[in-house]
């Protein structure tokens, strides 16, 4: 269920975005989404046609794009592929000192919105990140 807050969150960046771009329409939104946040696609669909009804954003088209999740070893260096559940050692020399470096994002890349009979994209800020 916490696909429906950062939904809105995502939205709001959305809408916020059209409007400064003197937008008519939203027709796409790029998002990138980290494999690490839980958050699954179809439910951020699901919750985005539902709250975007009536709004400029109705009937965008969502483009999800996958962050795949990585791990960084401050003992060994090492940099390694993190994916749930969450193993809190390196897999190459055991130490518990790693860091997480990828996927835990949640970001709209861009929007592609319609002014009248042209289109434009302008970029958006990460909701809550």
């Amino acid at each position: 269920m916490h696909e429906l807050a950062i939904t809105q969150g995502i939205l709001s960046v959305v809408l916020e975005a059209a409007e400064a771009a003197g937008a008519r329409r939203v027709r796409t939104i790029d998002l990138t989404v980290g494999t690490l946040t839980g958050y699954v696609d179809e439910s951020i669909r699901f919750y985005f046609d539902l709250l975007s009804r009536g709004t400029p954003a109705e009937g965008a088209v969502l483009r999800i794009r996958r962050e795949p999740g990585e791990g960084h070893c401050q003992t060994c260096e090492a940099r390694f592929p993190v994916e749930p559940p969450v193993i809190p050692t390196c897999p190459f020399c055991g130490s518990p000192q790693i860091r997480i470096t990828g996927g835990t994002r949640c970001v709209v890349e861009r929007i592609e919105v319609e002014h009248g009979d042209e289109h434009s994209g302008c970029e958006g800020n990460p909701p809550g990140q």
